[in-house]
């Protein structure tokens, strides 16, 4: 059962991280639209890296269940 609530949690807390994310990279291209390129690759990395932690800890859980 403790399971079921991480995996609620973390899939909660990663579309919360991925809106943080893109909303501040929306704001940043609102201010200065010629880092359009930049701001882009930044902004996957860091989705990324969010996703990427997200399916480790799915692994983790699965595991250790």
């Amino acid at each position: 059962m403790s399971t079921i609530f991480a995996l609620a949690f973390l899939g909660i807390a990663t579309v919360i991280s991925d809106a943080i994310i893109l909303s501040n990279v929306l704001k940043s291209l609102a201010r200065q639209p010629e880092l359009d390129s930049k701001l882009r690759s930044i902004m996957f990395i860091g989705i990324a890296f969010v996703e990427g932690t997200f399916f480790i800890v799915l692994a983790m859980c699965f595991i250790l269940k």
